[in-house]
């Protein structure tokens, strides 16, 4: 189990290795929403995005033993840098599996820090098995993406840290992809917050959380064909979905046309560059997906910038 004192444990671990990232607010933003808007921008966390949280939270509490060998990691992008980093931070040696078609700024990045990266075809094969053959091969210790106590943990100081500067909330808006950024936010906002609505946001042609929630069950899909790599994946954590059937009051979806608006909103507006999933929550807002009657102060998730810039160009024209 994940509770808020884990949240707590894991900021004092991140103080001064985390970036305490901004809270930003926007007039133009509120008047449109009806509602004050406080949107925390892990777009400016370290590697890009809040994974890195979990991922230094996960390896900084390994025993001396198991850093010796090293850690490996499964990862669309966002994770592999953060995994990375926090390797390179804690001088660990990290071997990264990656879809061979991931954007390069995140290959690039993810090799910068020093890691090994092995490819794979997301849509052929099994990049946990391949994972997890590594490390039985080679002795590395696995740093899973959202299903581990500790990475929830150290995922839920994002939202820890928003209400600490924005004070109470009301709502609460996160991207969902595994589920180990929304179920550490929601452990960290009930506690402070327990009457918040928490939603999580994901693409139309990704919902594999909403629906296994409609079922009462993890439902397994297809790797769905959307802009957001970051979040394509395949079924809901076991753990965090068990957090997210507690705590968690619903789940809405985006079309990848209203992603887009929203990282021309933010770029235009709030001066900040979003990567298709790290825009989701907004991306919500701004399609009227969320209903902010009775929520007149809502957080909103900002979770990465990690956007290649041919194809970001591209979106914005």
């Amino acid at each position: 189990m994940v509770g808020i004192e884990h949240v707590h444990e894991a900021a004092r671990r991140l103080e001064g290795v985390a970036h305490r990232t901004p809270v930003i607010t926007s007039r133009t933003l509120d008047r449109r929403v009806g509602g004050a808007i406080f949107m925390k921008a892990e777009a400016l966390q370290r590697a890009g995005s809040f994974k890195f949280r979990g991922a230094y939270n996960r390896i900084a509490s390994l025993p001396a033993s198991e850093r010796e060998r090293g850690v490996v990691a499964f990862s669309s992008g966002n994770h592999a840098q953060a995994v990375a980093l926090a390797a390179a931070l804690l001088e660990v040696d990290a071997t990264i599996v990656m879809p061979a078609d991931a954007p390069s700024l995140k290959l690039a990045a993810t090799r910068g820090y020093g890691a090994e990266v092995v490819a794979y075809d997301r849509y052929t094969e099994d990049r946990e098995a391949i994972a997890r053959r590594l490390a039985q091969e080679r002795g590395l210790t696995l740093v899973p993406p959202f299903d581990d106590p500790l990475v929830i943990a150290g995922q839920g100081t994002a939202a820890l840290e928003l209400v600490e500067e924005a004070g109470p909330l009301e709502g609460l808006l996160v991207p969902v992809s595994g589920g180990g950024l929304i179920a550490g936010c929601a452990i960290a906002i009930k506690a402070s917050c327990p009457e918040a609505r928490v939603v999580g946001v994901e693409p139309e042609a990704g919902d594999d959380f909403r629906r296994s929630l409609d079922a009462g069950h993890r439902i397994t899909i297809d790797v769905p064909r959307t802009i957001a790599d970051a979040l394509q994946v395949t079924a809901p954590g076991e753990l965090p979905f068990e957090i997210a059937q507690r705590l968690l009051d619903g789940i809405v979806t985006v079309s990848d046309g209203e992603l887009i608006a929203a990282m021309r909103f933010s770029f235009e507006r709030l001066k900040l560059v979003l990567e298709p999933g790290g825009a989701a929550g907004l991306a919500a807002l701004l399609a009227g997906k969320v209903d902010l009657v009775g929520a007149d102060r809502v957080g909103v998730i900002l979770s990465g910038a990690n956007v290649d810039p041919v194809r970001f160009g591209a979106w914005m024209a």
